[in-house]
């Protein structure tokens, strides 16, 4: 599986909102567009998708399955939903999106739905996202670590997850940051500021070539053409190690996602 590193997210993106956001990242260069059935915008997307001009093949699409739908026989048809308001045959990565409120559902019943719709060529790669590293081991117990692409979870220089980061990287599971950008708590910060002035960049850009820096992928989210575009050169920045030490040492555990239905942290 091929990942874009930089991709687009559209959490919070509603109607033409959605539309335009995904359009014009696809028309900047954007080739990694993540939605999920609870953002409720998989038409927009899906429309978007169908009237760009960039082939359907060169572009990474993710969604990912609410919680209501992580039973062994409510997955696979909410993935054919899925894509039926994408207007596709087969989305790229589909992930858990949240592990099972009080693990009313096992970890292993809806791995094993997930492989069940990879088999059936509705996905090319499943994963899991906002797992923390017992409900990763389950996940691994139930369909071997190397058939999880990736586990998406919140990662910026507050909340680094670094324990989580850890496991993943010794299984091979390969890390996608949400929540980047700190809902944009790193643009006021002074040492990415310092570091953003010194190099030219904005301090968005610091903070996500810092994360790249780390073989993670990111998907900020952007309703603004120019802020899209932008966020994108962050491929191009290259940071030097005293400035990935500076941004590292900013941690300081600060979660910006937990819903009472999260499950236990790391």
């Amino acid at each position: 599986m091929h990942m874009p590193h930089i991709g687009a997210g559209t959490f919070r993106l509603q109607g033409r909102q959605a539309i335009d956001s995904v359009a014009n990242a696809l028309d900047l260069g954007y080739r990694h567009i993540d939605t999920a059935q609870i953002y409720g915008n998989e038409p927009e997307v899906g429309q978007a998708i169908a009237a760009s001009a960039v082939p359907r093949k060169d572009i990474f699409v993710t969604t990912k399955i609410w919680t209501e739908n992580l039973a062994r026989e409510a997955l696979v048809p909410s993935v054919e939903d899925s894509l039926r308001k994408l207007r596709m045959d087969q989305v790229d990565l589909t992930l858990v999106h949240w592990p099972s409120p009080g693990a009313a559902v096992g970890v292993a019943e809806t791995m094993q739905a997930l492989m069940a719709a990879r088999e059936r060529g509705l996905t090319r790669a499943i994963g899991i996202s906002n797992f923390t590293i017992p409900l990763m081991r389950a996940a691994i117990d139930a369909v071997g670590a190397s058939n999880i692409a990736s586990n998406q979870v919140e990662l910026h220089p507050y909340l680094q997850n670094r324990a989580v980061a850890a496991f993943a990287h010794e299984h091979g599971i390969h890390l996608t940051a949400y929540m980047p950008l700190a809902y944009g708590k790193v643009i006021d910060d002074p040492v990415i500021g310092a570091i953003a002035q010194r190099l030219a960049a904005t301090p968005a850009q610091v903070t996500l070539a810092w994360l790249l820096s780390k073989g993670y992928a990111v998907i900020p989210s952007s309703t603004r053409r120019a802020n899209l575009a932008s966020n994108l050169e962050a491929g191009r920045l290259a940071l030097e190690a005293a400035d990935i030490a500076a941004i590292d040492a900013l941690d300081r555990g600060e979660r910006l996602v937990s819903p009472d239905f999260a499950p236990s942290w790391d």
